[in-house]
């Protein structure tokens, strides 16, 4: 079983930046695709971002791209998304996520990754 805990969410003013982690346990996080979503109330769960297990392939939403960036610290267990330019539209609920084999391929897509955290907040008072 992996743990993954999200941290840093909170508010913040339109326009801007926030940093979230996540924090991963187990000795094969190196070895993870990681992905970041974000649900509002009342919507579905949205595709933010994905990255390679190296961090050397990353993918994003149309909606953040060029604002959001995802990285990753295998050395620290952690992945991050650094958030800049913020918008109300991005008032939600982030989740990370891990998925097992690596390299990602449907990444967009929930039911592709293996772990979930728990979420947290990130609101953007306008």
């Amino acid at each position: 079983q992996v743990q993954l805990v999200e941290s840093g969410g909170g508010l913040v003013q339109a326009g801007g930046s926030l940093r979230l982690s996540c924090a991963a346990s187990g000795r094969t996080f190196s070895s993870y695709a990681m992905g970041w979503f974000r649900q509002a109330p009342g919507k579905e769960r949205e595709f933010v971002a994905a990255c390679s297990w190296s961090g050397g392939s990353t993918y994003y939403a149309d909606s953040v791209k060029g604002r959001f960036t995802i990285s990753r610290d295998n050395a620290k267990n952690t992945v991050y998304l650094q958030m800049n330019s913020l918008k109300p539209e991005d008032t939600a609920v982030y989740y990370c996520a891990a998925q097992k084999d690596g390299y990602p391929s449907r990444y967009y897509y929930t039911v592709w990754y293996d772990y979930w955290g728990q979420g947290t907040q990130v609101t953007v008072s306008s």
